[in-house]
């Protein structure tokens, strides 16, 4: 398989810690791949120079054959990358139709007035929108604000948000965070859906070790800011070094 997603050598500090500390994972084209560690081990900061909401203080980005270092989050989702937060950010005093409109706008960035308000792309828009909340499961839930969401409903609005500009990569934090059973086998059933027959490349940042070792067919650690191992999920569970970082924890559960 070629990597279609990698990071070599990243460093990132803020102010005297060191987050990242020489970080370099790969993604192959078209698998769905975790990436795990301790709390502060430098997940999310990674996540973050990835999609270009910090910048790193060495190291490169690669999409393809493309170095993305240092571009700003709207190339990096212009490229093909989308991502979804730990904490969701979508606008809570829209509806959750209102909310995919808006990330279709986002998507299309028409160069007149007459394209972004002509009835045919209204239309198709909102038909689109309406076809990935169906999918996500809360087409039920279109005319209702955002806001009044459940937790794990809002994880499913912001899934179908990035959904709209059919991107190659999507990266997931925490995407079971929070989330009650029902909802993480639905999250878990939309990501192997679109990852079959789609051939959607994801990665993902999760504590929830049930969630990733059933669904990731490579997992990357990171300990301090640095990768200690990659490699199938029985190599992981097992490697001294990722029950060294876990501290001795059982990674078929939640790491504490």
């Amino acid at each position: 398989m070629t990597a279609l997603l990698r990071t070599d050598g990243i460093m990132k500090a803020y102010g005297g810690v060191q987050a990242l500390n020489g970080a370099s994972i790969s993604v192959d084209e078209g698998t769905v791949a975790g990436l795990i560690g301790p709390n502060g081990s430098g997940k999310t900061s990674l996540f973050n120079v990835i999609t270009g909401y910090q910048q790193p203080d060495a190291g490169e980005v690669w999409f393809g054959n493309r170095a993305i270092t240092n571009l700003a989050p709207d190339k990096v989702f212009a490229a093909g990358i989308g991502r979804t937060f730990q904490l969701t950010r979508i606008f809570a005093r829209l509806t959750v139709l209102e909310n995919m409109l808006v990330a279709a706008q986002v998507k299309e960035k028409p160069k007149n007035l007459l394209a972004r308000f002509g009835l045919d792309a209204w239309t198709h828009q909102r038909r689109r929108a309406q076809e990935l909340l169906e999918f996500v499961g809360i087409e039920q839930h279109a005319s209702v604000l955002a806001g009044s969401l459940s937790y794990g409903q809002r994880k499913l609005l912001e899934l179908a948000y990035v959904l709209v500009a059919d991107p190659a990569v999507i990266l997931l934090d925490e995407p079971a965070g929070g989330v009650n059973p029902t909802l993480i086998n639905h999250i878990a059933d939309r990501i192997r859906q679109l990852n079959a027959e789609q051939g959607t490349t994801f990665l993902l940042v999760e504590h929830n070790m049930e969630f990733v070792m059933g669904l990731c067919s490579t997992i990357t650690v990171l300990e301090s800011g640095t990768d200690v191992v990659s490699g199938p999920p029985d190599i992981v569970r097992t490697d001294k070094r990722v029950l060294d970082a876990y501290l001795g924890v059982d990674l078929e559960e939640e790491p504490r």
